[in-house]
């Protein structure tokens, strides 16, 4: 027989779970029980594969205390990937024995946290151990509290031994027709392959690192990419444009759709028209694809459209009125 204990707690030395768990696997080793301890703190970067551990596993004991508030996080994550990447069908034959001491408030709901979500994973339930430690001294020198927790461990031995069955629970028919894991149907060799590329730091950064890769490149092709021979709304500032004596400004109008701003340079009479990022500019402008075809089409004008709300700027707000004078559409 083979047991398997997993420690959801920090593991300071004045832990009493750890002294429980001590008495309990002394006793398992005196009945020939093979047992094998999992701190799941030190596997906090892999813990997504630990559920893979059941496969050899007759029974395990989950094991924590309440320092402050429930089952701490470390059991919680544990739980969470036996729920994502645990076999289930494994699952559905382990015994679990749930032990929760306490330094403050709260070990019977721990207790009863760990027996349900066992149940809800489809496995078999076994009688638990809690209490309320105040002095660690004088818990550990106590003999009637060290007899309760060898009885403890020699009803898990009993448990697995003997099979003994349980009446089902409500929570099984909950996992049945309300708990659905939303995820793709895999089998219990892909969702270990699975949980070692989760718990996988370098593997988790190179995939964020392609999504990125891939997400601007689709980016850079979803955004239109204007040349100087096709480019929109060139021509139409081009062949409107009104020359004034003694102005000069620079615009940068993004319109959206578009990977790069159009770049217009005034120059009293020479016009620059052309898509491109430029520094040192006057009025940046930005507005909607729709707005822009209003404006050359005559039907709005570049006031109009700041007033309006549909186009917005900054910079310098005199120059910005001068775009209806030196573009007359």
């Amino acid at each position: 027989m083979k047991i398997n204990v997993y420690y959801g707690g920090r593991g300071l030395l004045d832990d009493p779970t750890l002294y429980v768990l001590n008495k309990m696997e002394d006793v398992l080793k005196e009945l020939r029980v093979k047992v094998e301890r999992y701190n799941i703190y030190e596997h906090k970067n892999e813990i997504a594969t630990l559920p893979q551990t059941f496969k050899d596993a007759d029974g395990i004991i989950l094991a924590t205390t309440v320092e402050w508030l429930g089952i701490g996080g470390y059991m919680q994550q544990f739980l969470d990937a036996c729920w994502l990447y645990g076999d289930k069908e494994k699952i559905s034959s382990i015994y679990m024995q749930p032990i929760v001491m306490s330094t403050t408030y709260g070990e019977r709901q721990g207790e009863m946290s760990l027996a349900n979500a066992w149940e809800i994973l489809g496995g078999l339930p076994c009688s638990g151990l809690c209490g309320y430690v105040e002095d660690l001294v004088s818990f550990e020198s106590n003999s009637e509290y060290n007899l309760i927790i060898e009885k403890k461990a020699e009803n898990l031995y009993r448990t697995i031994s003997q099979k003994v069955k349980s009446l089902p629970t409500s929570n099984f028919a909950v996992k049945q027709s309300v708990l659905r894991t939303q995820q793709m149907t895999l089998t219990p060799q892909e969702s270990e392959q699975l949980s070692k590329y989760v718990s996988d730091d370098s593997y988790v950064k190179q995939q964020k690192e392609d999504i990125e890769e891939l997400a601007s490149m689709f980016k850079d092709m979803l955004g239109k990419s204007v040349s100087e021979e096709k480019a929109p709304f060139v021509k139409d500032f081009q062949n409107h444009f009104v020359a004034q004596d003694d102005f000069r400004a620079t615009y940068s109008i993004s319109i959206e759709g578009y990977k790069n701003p159009l770049y217009i340079e005034v120059n009293n009479e020479q016009l620059e028209v052309h898509y491109g990022q430029k520094d040192e500019i006057d009025v940046y402008a930005k507005m909607s694809v729709d707005v822009m075809q209003s404006i050359v089409d005559g039907r709005m004008t570049f006031q109009r459209a700041f007033m309006t709300g549909e186009m917005t700027a900054k910079g310098n707000f005199k120059t910005l009125r001068m775009l209806d004078q030196v573009f007359l559409f």
